[in-house]
């Protein structure tokens, strides 16, 4: 009995519709399910000597037959995480993020296992990655705390969903910091973060324009998801990344400090303070992040209690 691979796989991933599936995870399923046709693949080959190597073998074909898989079943799509997942949806590009951001915006608590987290829910993820594994104070800007007074999208496209502080002054001798503060040296950097649920063909370049300009401020800027799908989605924002220096991040919901930065930002030198006062005069979140940098510069003191995620929560 020969084992069908592509035709188990679009099975197995039919049958768990909308959930995703590592190549390892739908060997193991067909394994499970395809006993008889897995051991005379395993019987009929001279290479292969047990069950694990045959499972390593499986992994591999399916990972090798993806592109051949979804020219003949469309359904069949991947997210470029990793490992890379494949899942099945009959949903078109935009039906999935109109799916993607449906969940209620003011939904901050974890969601079930089963559902994917909301925008939301993503803020307090990145704020946990950002403190634990690159050492940001992080703060989210909340778009309801604008004055709006610029009329029907006047503000479109103007603050991103989280800033953050870098300290680059950790660890230095009192010395050295009065020295630097004289000459009035760099210390900190000042970053710009875009979150969104999934990127996919349908709404990544808008996303990644959106990104860009609100982080025209800072130092750094990143476009943040949870969710990035297909090989060609990725290959559209690396060519966009490369061309303005955004950086790109890859948040895993479930283990944030797991997450990773798949494109680093290209520092700008300077902060443009002129959009910075823009932002400062339009939104009450924007002003309290830069009165908190100018206490740091004053005092030298960070005041954690103005920052979210961070240890002393």
């Amino acid at each position: 009995m020969a084992l069908k691979l592509r035709e188990s796989v679009f099975e197995i991933l039919r049958e768990h519709r909308e959930q995703p599936l590592s190549a390892r995870q739908i060997a193991e399923k067909i394994l499970q399910f395809h006993p008889e046709a897995c051991a005379d693949k395993l019987a009929r080959s001279s290479f292969l000597n047990n069950q694990s190597e045959l499972l390593q073998q499986i992994v591999a074909e399916i990972a090798a037959s993806r592109p051949r898989l979804q020219k003949i079943h469309p359904q069949i799509k991947t997210l470029e995480t990793r490992p890379r997942k494949f899942y099945y949806s009959e949903a078109s590009a935009t039906e999935e993020i109109a799916r993607a951001e449906s969940a209620p915006a003011s939904a901050t608590k974890s969601p079930p296992p089963s559902k994917k987290p909301s925008e939301a829910q993503l803020y307090p993820l990145l704020g946990e990655y950002l403190y634990a594994e690159l050492s940001l104070l992080s703060k989210r800007i909340d778009e309801k705390r604008s004055s709006n007074n610029k009329g029907p999208n006047g503000n479109r496209w103007l603050y991103p969903d989280i800033v953050a502080l870098e300290n680059l002054t950790d660890g230095w001798n009192t010395e050295i910091l009065a020295c630097a503060s004289q000459y009035a040296d760099q210390r900190t950097r000042l970053w710009s973060f875009e979150v969104k649920c999934r990127l996919n063909r349908s709404n990544s370049r808008e996303c990644f324009f959106q990104a860009l300009s609100n982080s025209s401020w800072a130092n750094l800027g990143y476009l943040v998801a949870a969710e990035i799908e297909g090989s060609d989605t990725l290959k559209e924002l690396r060519l966009l990344c490369a061309a303005h220096g955004i950086g790109l991040m890859l948040l895993d919901a479930e283990n944030p400090t797991e997450s990773q930065i798949l494109i680093p930002s290209r520092e700008r030198a300077a902060i443009d303070w002129d959009i910075a006062n823009r932002l400062a005069a339009e939104n009450k979140d924007f002003l309290a992040y830069i009165k908190s940098i100018r206490h740091f510069y004053q005092t030298g003191d960070l005041r954690l209690s103005d920052w979210q995620a961070t240890s002393e929560e």
